[in-house]
């Protein structure tokens, strides 16, 4: 029996699907995170965004990513596109304002990767901040983790 559930975890694994539910989710100590739970990896003025954990783990798995154009400018707290799931579709809200400089295009023929790896290989878009001050109005990692132990808490 042992073996059969190790096969199908594997299986799974590189089907990019989830085989269990979890009762946690990863957050990344040095990631920004919004209330709307997108994350923000910051390199100088260049900041790389995506859905955390928590989300995906919420959704299910994804089957869809909408992703915006390359030049496209989005805002805090707008909508840049969408991640649709075997259970719902949610808007992605952008966590920082700019120009969008490159957008995954590996989740068009791999929409698991946001299952499969958030913060690596999920990431969604890359922008070109206009504004790093509005760092300052995001999650750092322990807030972000209370935050959603206080939502979840409320379902």
């Amino acid at each position: 029996m042992a073996s059969r559930l190790l096969w199908a975890s594997r299986a799974a694994s590189y089907l990019r699907i989830s085989a269990f539910h979890r009762g946690f989710s990863t957050v990344i100590k040095d990631l920004k995170y919004a209330d709307t739970h997108e994350w923000v990896k910051v390199d100088g003025s260049s900041a790389t965004i995506g859905i955390t954990d928590h989300a995906q783990d919420h959704l299910g798995d994804v089957v869809y990513v909408e992703l915006p154009e390359v030049g496209a400018t989005v805002a805090q707290g707008k909508n840049f596109g969408a991640v649709e799931s075997v259970k719902a579709t949610s808007d992605v809200n952008s966590p920082v304002s700019g120009e969008v400089v490159e957008v995954n295009r590996e989740l068009v023929g791999s929409p698991g990767l946001v299952n499969g790896s958030p913060y690596e290989n999920g990431w969604i878009i890359k922008v070109k901040m206009s504004d790093t001050g509005e760092l300052n109005s995001l999650m750092d990692s322990n807030r972000y983790s209370k935050f959603c132990e206080e939502e979840d808490a409320k379902h």
